[in-house]
């Protein structure tokens, strides 16, 4: 290595492609996430990876972000979900958007094997004790677990849709 040092910010400006633009491709919709931590968490992955974060309009969801938002104004777009979750996925399904869910079920895709987001995606992530309802996880496309060694039986929802975003946006 030759040279001056590059600085950390001018080594961040280098390596970012331009301001996030909601450009709809990839989904990330906590949509029954409890704590307001795993939401700020979620809104940062979101503009790491150029995605967007789905969320209902209620005051819950409304209060963590205020409260979890560390990117004061230069956050990635939210799409607020109205009127209900149901009508949400049915409108994006019927958008031709893939259906994604971070949950162990039959048949899940171990993340290993997950590949990166082609077409327009939507990450589900599920309540951090009762995981995404099973009338929801009945009409996706793709379930993913995440394989573990240990005796816990799941990662912080904040910290699973991270590495699944990561993965679908081709970043890992």
């Amino acid at each position: 290595m030759s040279g001056a040092k590059t600085k950390r910010p001018e080594l961040r400006e280098q390596r970012r492609r331009g301001r996030h633009r909601c450009w709809d491709h990839l989904i990330v919709a906590p949509l029954w996430v409890a704590y307001d931590a795993n939401l700020g968490t979620l809104l940062r992955t979101c503009d790491a990876v150029g995605g967007c974060l789905a969320v209902p309009r209620t005051p819950h969801y409304r209060q963590a972000l205020a409260k979890g938002d560390t990117l004061k104004g230069r956050r990635p777009c939210i799409h607020w979900v109205a009127p209900s979750k149901e009508v949400w996925l049915d409108e994006q399904r019927a958008a031709g958007k893939r259906l994604v869910a971070v949950e162990l079920a039959e048949g899940a895709t171990p993340l290993p094997r997950l590949e990166p987001a082609r077409d327009s995606t939507v990450l589900l992530l599920g309540h951090e004790h009762h995981g995404i309802p099973d009338a929801v996880l009945a009409q996706v496309d793709e379930c993913v677990e995440i394989p573990m060694i240990g005796w816990g039986a799941s990662l912080n929802v904040a910290v699973a849709g991270s590495l699944v975003a990561y993965r679908l946006a081709g970043l890992s």
